[in-house]
């Protein structure tokens, strides 16, 4: 079952931990209690508060990201793409502990870095810190790169690989990863437009918890959809327990809700700081279409990092990757909303950014599914679903 993806990596952080039912037991007799968290903020939700709805394709791989050096057309080519829904989350880790050996290994001091996106951006990055000179190659910089369009969560397991590939190996490489990627997230805490921030959430439940979802109300993608490892079982030291929360605790007319907290990005800032701190090192970006393969043996560079995402399926016949559609609508932003909700069944999830209220739409046929193409009417019932909690 791939439970973790019926609404995002939300649940997976609040379903989780059972255990943390003890931390909401009553203080001793002579100790006075805390004081409870603020109520949160009324969302203001309707269509008409909708001012952009955007579309990505996540590069799944059922073997998990690409990570590997070829011999091809004269250059050595390091491929490192194929993170799912996982980009963000794990490109400090996947760069530094699995590109970049690679590149050392090849003894060049000046490389290229096919790609713009998350991965593309941050390896480049890694690199520079290296003490290498790059120069990224690309046909789209941000914003319009594919990867601005992403949810914007801590969610290092998302769509990273199928149960099947998750071998003891991956699995501890995934981990190292996960593990350095969070350290370095941690670094971008408090800088200027913020670009990592940790919000509390509330994953709402007309069930219990530990009751199953009806057949067709626990996830989206479809009967296609592969089952996913349950990953985050081995990082369990990264993030605080969710807490159960009795009604009189939270505002939401829904029989059963905990709290959770988690680590969010906002993603526009961050790629901003990204592309400055890259060029102001002496990086330097060619806008660049590549059509085929062999066109990268023209560059002047003899180590390229391929870091083209979803690209890489047609640029190197990468027939493994497989497109999950994603589609998100943009609310006018509230700053005084800093809470994330998740609406287990109802295939819902909302997140705050400083750049709007992301609403997540998701659909039965997201899996294996390359089309861009803008659904408003499935947005519009995100929003209206969650109209309902705030009547």
């Amino acid at each position: 079952m791939n439970r973790r993806h019926w609404l995002g990596a939300a649940s997976a952080w609040a379903a989780a931990w059972p255990l943390a039912a003890q931390a909401d037991a009553p203080p001793p007799a002579d100790r006075l209690p805390f004081a409870e968290p603020p109520r949160p903020a009324r969302m203001r939700v309707s269509a008409d508060r909708i001012v952009d709805i955007t579309v990505c394709t996540r590069p799944f791989r059922a073997q998990g990201p690409r990570i590997e050096a070829q011999r091809l057309h004269g250059k050595t080519v390091i491929h490192h793409y194929g993170h799912g829904g996982a980009g963000w989350s794990l490109s400090w880790g996947s760069a530094t502990l699995g590109a970049l050996p690679l590149i050392r290994r090849t003894g060049e001091r000046r490389i290229a870095v096919i790609g713009c996106g998350a991965v593309g951006l941050t390896t480049a990055r890694v690199a520079q810190r290296a003490g290498l000179r790059v120069r990224i190659y690309c046909r789209e910089r941000p914003p319009e790169v594919a990867s601005t369009f992403a949810t914007g969560m801590w969610s290092p397991d998302s769509r990273v690989v199928t149960a099947e590939h998750a071998t003891p190996a991956f699995n501890a490489m995934w981990e190292r990863m996960a593990r350095h990627s969070f350290r370095a997230w941690q670094d971008q805490l408090g800088l200027a437009g913020a670009p990592v921030e940790w919000r509390d959430g509330y994953v709402l439940s007309d069930l219990p918890f530990d009751q199953p979802l009806p057949a067709g109300q626990g996830g989206h993608g479809g009967p296609a959809e592969p089952d996913y490892p349950e990953l985050l079982d081995l990082i369990p030291d990264l993030h605080p327990r969710s807490a159960p929360l009795s009604p009189a605790q939270h505002p939401f007319p829904v029989p059963h809700a905990r709290r959770f907290t988690q680590m969010t990005f906002n993603i526009r800032p961050y790629q901003r700081l990204l592309m400055e701190d890259f060029l102001r090192e002496g990086g330097e970006i060619v806008t660049r279409d590549f059509n085929d393969a062999r066109d990268l043996a023209g560059l002047p560079e003899r180590t390229i990092v391929n870091c083209t995402g979803y690209g890489a399926r047609a640029l190197f016949r990468d027939d493994t990757l497989i497109p999950v559609r994603g589609q998100i609508a943009r609310l006018v932003p509230q700053p005084e909303v800093d809470y994330m909700v998740a609406w287990r069944g109802h295939n819902l999830m909302v997140v705050p950014r400083r750049d709007g209220l992301l609403v997540q739409a998701q659909g039965e046929h997201d899996f294996n599914n390359p089309d861009r193409s803008i659904d408003r009417a499935m947005s519009e019932a995100a929003v209206a679903r969650l109209a309902a909690l705030f009547v």
